[in-house]
């Protein structure tokens, strides 16, 4: 690795590309969902567009019990655990609904994620119920990869034990960094002894797969107490590590106004904190993935970037393609074919809906062919970061070069930069370009250039 090109990377390249953009964990983005005008347009998009017979599963806990000020995520703070029963009921009504429309009875279902909010919000009895939902209702794959979000914080062992007794086989644990200033800076206050703890438990009950999370760009983090973040986290040995880029989009998500700007480290920080991770990683055994995941060498994550089968998708990096994905909860987004669609955000509208024995869902996008092309090429950037020109010009019957006439421009560009290297057999991404892999993939985003697109996203670096 060419050292003086990655780890120290060019300040001009990066005020250049350090732009607001996409994370593509879709294609066209969820800015691009239309608002649906009839309310039986779920499911009948579901029937006519299924073309799997595996199944991805996602349900959405919206509940927390503090607010995390960084945080993007659709969430309701509350202290009252007893939603969590009444939030049951309703998922439970939407699985019945949802059900009928599933072409096959016996839909194999490979994946099942609990994201939110707070899965670990439930209760160990609640989580049984969600358990039992799951099993009575759905046809389990015995290799089902079936994961849950932890916020140490908020578990106990009754609950991984209960998590594990429903089949959960996965856990990814939110730590952002281990010092308590930052933690305090950002209204998550969690000493590392709880995430030591949660580790544990879950290991001694047997869980396959621990993943750790982890934000850069918070406030208060310099590059030196990020790099002792990634040493003492190492040293618990996760599976898999996700080092993601703090996203400041306080326009969208106002609490994040409570943090203070002042106390953010530089891109430039920012920056080298990511690089060390890059750098520092592959020495306590683990393969750089994408743009910010990390896993061992014997992970599934790491088989699937080997063979060809890493997708991304609204949960981030997957391991299972090819399946119909579902999701369940308030907010949640679902990937039928080439069809997406986004249940309510709001609450009460989720209930509402469901109460008139409809689907709650309010958005969708129907992809047209050129989408799917783009869909394809851009994943391809996220998760291998190179590109067979030959290949992908057969399998979508195109000409590459012909059909992305208008993007070469900017292809040039990026070259000349030192972000990517072209050949008459395809698109490279150079060692310096994984640190813009967003801005890579842009290039081919055919409705960024929209007005009023950028302000939707986050930098890029």
């Amino acid at each position: 690795m060419n050292e003086n090109n990655f780890m120290n990377p060019d300040p001009h390249l990066i005020q250049k590309y350090n732009v607001s953009g996409p994370r593509y964990t879709s294609y066209p983005t969820a800015v691009q969902f239309e608002e649906v005008r009839e309310a039986s347009v779920g499911g009948e998009m579901i029937r006519e567009h299924r073309g799997s017979e595996n199944l991805s599963l996602y349900f959405h806990i919206p509940f927390c019990f503090s607010l995390c000020w960084f945080c993007g995520c659709t969430k309701i703070i509350t202290k009252d655990a007893d939603r969590g029963d009444v939030y049951l009921d309703y998922l439970e009504k939407e699985i019945d609904l949802i059900r009928p429309h599933l072409l096959n009875a016996a839909s194999n279902v490979i994946q099942i994620h609990f994201g939110g909010g707070t899965p670990t919000f439930l209760s160990p009895g609640q989580l049984k119920r969600l358990g039992v939902l799951i099993q009575t209702h759905f046809d389990i794959d015995e290799d089902v990869e079936y994961s849950v979000e932890i916020d140490p914080r908020r578990c106990s062992e009754d609950q991984i034990r209960m998590l594990r007794e429903i089949g959960c086989n996965r856990a990814s644990l939110g730590i952002q960094d281990i010092h308590p200033e930052v933690q305090k800076a950002i209204h998550r206050v969690q000493p590392f002894e709880q995430v030591v703890q949660v580790t544990e438990w879950l290991r001694s009950t047997g869980f396959e797969g621990v993943n750790f999370d982890l934000i850069y760009g918070l406030p208060k983090q310099t590059p030196a107490t990020f790099r002792q973040t990634i040493h003492e986290v190492t040293q618990l040995n996760p599976d898999r590590l996700a080092v993601y880029s703090y996203a400041h989009i306080p326009d969208l998500m106002p609490a994040q106004k409570l943090l203070n700007e002042d106390e953010f480290p530089s891109t430039e920080e920012k920056l080298e904190m990511l690089t060390y991770s890059i750098e520092a990683l592959p020495s306590y055994g683990y393969r750089f993935i994408g743009m910010d995941h990390f896993a061992k060498e014997e992970d599934e994550l790491t088989r699937a970037l080997d063979n060809g089968t890493l997708q991304r998708n609204f949960q981030g990096y997957s391991t299972r393609p090819g399946a119909d994905m579902i999701a369940f909860g308030m907010s949640g987004i679902s990937q039928v074919g080439d069809v997406y669609f986004q249940n309510s955000k709001d609450l009460s509208d989720y209930y509402r809906y469901l109460d008139q024995n409809l689907l709650p869902v309010v958005k969708m996008l129907k992809l047209n062919r050129d989408d799917r092309i783009r869909r394809d090429l851009i994943m391809k950037i996220m998760c291998q970061t190179d590109l067979n020109f030959q290949d992908f010009s057969e399998k979508w019957g195109i000409d590459f070069e012909t059909y992305f006439r208008q993007e070469n421009h900017q292809l040039i560009q990026l070259e000349e930069d030192g972000l990517v290297y072209r050949s008459g057999q395809g698109l490279q991404t150079t060692e310096k370009g994984r640190l813009f892999l967003r801005n890579i993939a842009m290039v081919f985003d055919a409705y960024f250039q929209s007005p009023g697109q950028k302000k939707r996203y986050s930098k890029t670096v």
